[in-house]
Parts: structure tokens; C-alpha cells; sequence
């Protein structure tokens, strides 16, 4: 294969992966508030003063694999329990939910672009860390 071959197909390649990874037009609007999410946890940290955070699987430090967010009812659904939405909040590019739950404050900000989340739950000897994605459900 020639240079122009090569370069021929590494300008294909590199469209091919841009055009995959550009949103699709009103994809953004599954992540507006309005629309209930699945949200997967996917890597999680917990964390105690003085120490260094272990990193685990959420499942493994007794955290949630999914949530189901419902904005119309405001709550949260785990596996085992349901928790409301005490506070929302818009800013641009992201929603923020807070609310309190078996002695932890926990917040939940989900990227309302690309649908990723990261979530923390605090108590004053405790915090938990957690990173996943949403998809409409």
C-alpha cells in the first residue's frame, strides 16, 4: 500500500471514529429532567478520614450497580430502596439532586449532554465515591 493509500485510509478511519463520537442531535434532551434514566455505577471509592480511598466495584462495598432516577416523582430507586429528591437544581450542562438517606447527605450530578454521573455519600466518619453513566429507561 502507498502513502496515498495509507493516508487515504487513516483520513476514513479518523472520520468514521468523529462522526461516532459527535452526539446526535436531541440525544441531549434524554438527560433534560424530564425523562426517567437507568444509571449504571461502574467504579467506586470509599473513604475514611486520615486514610487513603480504596477503589472497588460499587456492588462490593454494598453501594448500588443500578438506579433508576424517576424526575416526575423525584426519587431514586436502587436495588434494595427508594430515596426522594429532596433538592434539584439546572446549571448549565448539568443537573444537580441532593437528598439524605440512613444517616448519609448524598448528591447525584448527572452530565445532561453525555449522560455520565458521579455521585458521593457523606456522613461525618464516611464517603463513598461513584462514577457511571445514564441512559434513558
Amino acid at each position: 500500500m502507498g502513502a496515498a493509500a495509507v493516508k487515504r485510509t487513516l483520513v476514513a478511519i479518523s472520520c468514521a471514529v468523529a462522526c461516532a463520537l459527535m452526539p446526535v442531535t436531541g440525544a441531549a434532551t434524554d438527560f433534560d429532567g424530564k425523562t426517567a434514566l437507568i444509571c449504571a455505577t461502574v467504579d467506586a471509592h470509599s473513604c475514611d478520614p486520615g486514610e487513603i480511598c480504596e477503589r472497588a466495584l460499587p456492588a462490593d462495598i454494598g453501594l448500588p450497580q443500578f438506579m433508576r432516577i424517576d424526575f416526575a416523582k423525584k426519587t431514586i430507586r436502587g436495588t434494595s430502596r427508594s430515596t426522594p429528591i429532596e433538592s434539584m437544581a439546572k446549571t448549565p450542562g448539568q443537573i444537580l439532586m441532593q437528598g439524605t438517606e440512613l444517616g448519609f447527605a448524598w448528591t447525584l450530578v448527572l452530565d445532561s449532554t453525555t449522560g455520565e454521573m458521579t455521585s458521593t455519600l457523606a456522613n461525618r466518619d464516611h464517603t463513598y465515591v461513584m462514577f457511571g453513566a445514564c441512559t434513558p429507561g
